[in-house]
């Protein structure tokens, strides 16, 4: 028995529990942290939206109808009110819309609500209006 190299069951079994018990203790922290991120994420999206917004408005006096939507970012509107001074190439780089960080488009209404000309919203994790923490929805307006 001096001769054979190996593990015996027994400390197998004790590195399996090892490893379980570690993975109950971390995996909850990390999974936490990846709402946080996409929330996060979602902000910051939404944030470099309205610089694209005002940056349109800029040039051409209106912000993109709720018609035209965020496409009007990345091309020029043919429909509606029609921006005289459409910066060529478009107001993001890459010339995408992105989706919220779970993988549903933003909403974007123009005019906004009583307080702003125009609202971009995520409905969060669950993709639908309301809810709280990941699932609540991250507005424009109201983001802390």
């Amino acid at each position: 028995m001096k001769n054979h190299k190996g593990f015996t069951l027994i400390e197998i079994m004790v590195v399996v529990i090892i490893l379980g018990l570690l993975a109950g203790l971390v995996l909850p922290r990390f999974l936490g942290q990846e709402d946080k991120a996409k929330v996060e994420t979602s902000k910051v999206q939404i944030s470099s939206l309205g610089s694209a917004l005002d940056a349109f408005k800029l040039d051409n006096g209106f912000y993109p109808t709720t018609d035209q939507g965020l496409e009007a970012l990345i091309k020029k509107p043919e429909t509606g009110r029609i921006p005289a001074k459409w910066r060529e190439g478009g107001y993001l780089k890459p010339s995408r819309i992105p989706k919220d960080p779970w993988g549903t488009p933003y909403l974007y209404f123009s005019p906004g609500n009583e307080r702003n000309e125009y609202e971009i919203i995520s409905y969060g994790a669950d993709g639908q209006q309301g809810g709280e923490g990941k699932d609540a929805d991250i507005e424009s307006w109201n983001m802390e």
